[in-house]
């Protein structure tokens, strides 16, 4: 097993839980002397640095939201000076204004060792040729990944997104090792290949891949695999923190929370910490950010988190794959529904390709939820019934899964929609007026 700082990363964990609260209490100090914003949210309270002595007192700090990011748009929350920052990115604003996020050369430096960690823990180092296919410039994804590729001493191709004719002629005609990207490009990659005729396996080196920036599941980890051979590892992290950060490791049984670096809560729905694996809510505090803090920042991911030993040897906690978003749910005649959970369905079904969309429309004000997938090419039948009762199976799992019907329309192989970028899953195109 290779570390990249095997005394931190394996550190016993009554001293990772010691060391990381010192963090807080040094992070809250600064916070609350430079942020007008923490300050006052400290003061709403009735709190001063002085009273945060255990993670009870800790936890009166109100959360961090969203919308608290928007309404002090475009930098109302740094607490460094322009002067003292390298660079902003600047996330896409698909819910509303857009996260602007500033950084120190400290920022840099710490994204860049959380990835490099990563990177390690799954065996990507100076022997590989990294195919960096996320998206460049305001964007976290490409830089960071590309940082992090070089400092662990990998040959980075800075290809970004999209041109993906160009994308499997790099991985042929170079030694490319690993690829990095969201995970429906990667199937995308995989559907031009069998258009091209080239096999991934027999005609390039690639083994591996980094895939984050959406939500996937472990059958379609498992899919990808078994189409192309390619491993891929999964990756956690948001433009608010500072960007991608935590990655699993060759264990895949969660990725590993730098606990120098970041504080988890995991939190039920009025706020309580939940034990020690169980699912909550997901908020986050960065402990040695220095331009753009966040102190108990509600991300609003579901997930888990343990810390319970790795079996790769490392000792941080870990976060486990992201099952649902508390800020991106659908209501759906009264229940709720997360996008992940009919991936998850379609993942089930062996003739299915990953690609799915939902579209939602009321009728008399009545919702209709439908679902369309696409099948796989060596499973289209030539039978009509046969396609029939593959839709049938479908909606009988996401009723039984979601308990409530909806409406599943069969595709034909290659006919939804590609992303280059994170896929959009989700129309709704219901009206009450």
């Amino acid at each position: 097993m290779t570390f990249w700082n095997e005394e931190l990363e394996t550190m016993p964990v009554e001293e990772l839980k010691e060391m990381q609260f010192r963090l807080l209490q040094n992070e809250i100090r600064t916070m609350y002397e430079k942020s007008e914003f923490f300050r006052g949210r400290m003061q709403s309270v009735g709190l001063t640095p002085d009273d945060i002595t255990d993670m009870e007192q800790f936890r009166k700090i109100p959360c961090m939201r969203k919308s608290d990011l928007r309404d002090n748009y475009p930098d109302g929350l740094f607490v460094r000076p322009y002067d003292e920052l390298v660079r902003i990115h600047v996330s896409s604003g698909t819910t509303g204004r857009p996260t602007v996020v500033g950084y120190t050369q400290t920022d840099i430096d710490n994204w860049s060792e959380s990835l490099a960690r990563g990177l390690t823990s799954f065996g990507v180092g100076k022997k590989d040729v990294f195919q960096n296919m996320h998206g460049y410039g305001l964007f976290t994804g490409g830089l960071g990944v590309h940082y992090a590729g070089e400092k662990v001493g990998a040959t980075v191709i800075p290809t970004g997104v999209g041109n993906t004719d160009r994308q499997i002629q790099l991985m042929q005609d170079l030694p490319v090792t690993c690829l990095a990207g969201t995970p429906s490009y990667m199937f995308h990659i995989a559907d031009v290949c069998d258009q091209k005729g080239v096999d991934i396996r027999k005609q390039t080196k690639v083994t591996k891949a980094l895939a984050g920036g959406e939500p996937w599941s472990e059958s379609m980890r498992k899919k990808l695999y078994d189409r192309t051979g390619i491993k891929a590892y999964g990756c956690y992290g948001a433009s608010e923190f500072y960007g991608p950060m935590f990655l699993e490791c060759d264990a895949q049984c969660g990725m590993h929370v730098w606990a120098d670096l970041t504080l988890i809560e995991i939190l039920d729905k009025d706020g309580n910490p939940v034990p020690d694996g169980e699912s909550g809510e997901v908020v986050v505090t960065m402990l040695q950010k220095e331009a753009f803090p966040l102190i108990r920042y509600k991300i609003g991911d579901i997930s888990t988190l343990t810390w319970e030993k790795c079996r790769c040897g490392r000792t941080h906690p870990r976060l486990g794959r992201i099952t649902g978003r508390a800020d991106d749910m659908i209501v759906v005649r009264g229940i709720n529904v997360f996008p992940s959970q009919i991936e998850s369905v379609i993942g089930e079904m062996p003739f299915l390709s990953p690609f799915y969309h939902i579209t939602l429309t009321n009728e008399n004000y009545m919702d209709k939820m439908v679902v369309d997938v696409e099948v796989l090419p060596e499973c289209l039948p030539d039978d009509v019934n046969a396609i029939n009762e593959m839709s049938a199976k479908v909606q009988a799992r996401l009723k039984e899964i979601l308990n409530l019907k909806a409406v599943v329309k069969m595709n034909l192989p290659g006919t939804l929609e590609r992303f280059e970028g994170k896929a959009k899953h989700v129309t709704d195109n219901r009206s009450w007026d």
